[in-house]
């Protein structure tokens, strides 16, 4: 998902083409978590920084190439909301693929979610909605009894999917400040240029010459359109067709669209325990994002 793509005011208009507008959301978290199944697929050739280089470089030069923001223009206020929200792009899907390198998709997603599943129950300002965190919890702790196929996270895979999941948090609220500064896509097109110098050198120390073999490029392309540029296009409709809370509970359905992907693509199994876990969670998010007020952000599938 991309930042600021948000435009709906929850009131639900123009609610013909809804079946049509869920269908895309669905198809966009499919294609994330797909193109995070492809990323994984790439760890042994790149590793994972220069995984998230070729992705964040795919996405920043087709975002660039697309929105064409005239950057010469920004303001001192709007530049540094731009920067910050880059460099919370580039440590979350840094951190993201460093844990997927140590844990299955399913539950990397599932840990990560608790960022901004947390955000959206605190900014409701209701403590019953703290609830949700906890039934979220309770799933994340359940996956410490057994993840995919029975066996026990890596606990510094779990530590690194918490930090991409706090820093899924700043993203959104980071997504609104950048949205409220700039016209449409620009500052999301500036941020992800950012994210791109921050994580490519990184990659380059971890993969050297490899990240320029052509089927690697071909491959880090793929996984930049199936994990950005698909996704945009596809939300951006939907968010027209659909109120907020609506497009927010079915993101909720992220990481089970994770665990599918996992399961189908890298072999990976949760185990009962897993499914269980991944559940909770869901169910979590989808009850502390139809809790939550108007104004405030749902959880955000990440770019």
């Amino acid at each position: 998902m991309v930042a600021g793509a948000r435009v709906d005011d929850g009131s639900g208009a123009g609610g013909g083409g809804r079946p049509a507008a869920v269908a895309m959301v669905l198809a966009s978290c499919a294609s994330v978590q797909v193109g995070a199944a492809f990323a994984a697929q790439l760890f042994g050739a790149v590793g994972p920084a220069g995984a998230t280089a070729l992705r964040l470089a795919t996405a920043a030069a087709l975002l660039l190439g697309w929105v064409r923001p005239r950057v010469r223009t920004w303001t001192r206020a709007q530049v540094l909301p731009v920067v910050a929200f880059g460099v919370s792009l580039a440590g979350m899907n840094s951190a993201f693929y460093a844990a997927l390198q140590r844990m299955p998709l399913g539950p990397a997603v599932t840990v990560e979610f608790l960022g901004p599943l947390t955000l959206a129950a605190v900014l409701t300002r209701r403590r019953r909605d703290l609830l949700w965190v906890v039934l979220a919890l309770a799933g994340v702790a359940l996956l410490g009894l057994g993840g995919g196929e029975g066996a026990r996270p890596d606990p510094v895979g779990v530590g690194l999917a918490l930090v991409a999941g706090a820093l899924w948090a700043a993203y959104v609220l980071l997504s609104a400040r950048v949205g409220a500064v700039l016209p449409g896509q620009a500052g999301l097109a500036g941020a992800m240029a950012v994210a791109a110098v921050l994580v490519v050198p990184v990659g380059v120390v971890q993969a050297g010459a490899a990240l320029l073999e052509p089927l690697v490029l071909l491959a880090g392309a793929a996984v930049g359109v199936l994990s950005s540029l698909v996704p945009y296009s596809l939300e951006l409709v939907a968010l027209r067709r659909l109120p907020a809370r609506t497009f927010g509970v079915l993101l909720s359905l992220e990481p089970a669209v994770a665990a599918l992907a996992g399961w189908v693509v890298l072999d990976q199994g949760l185990g009962g325990h897993g499914v269980v876990a991944v559940a909770l969670v869901v169910v979590a998010s989808a009850g502390a994002t139809g809790a939550a007020r108007r104004g405030a952000p749902p959880p955000a599938p990440e770019v």
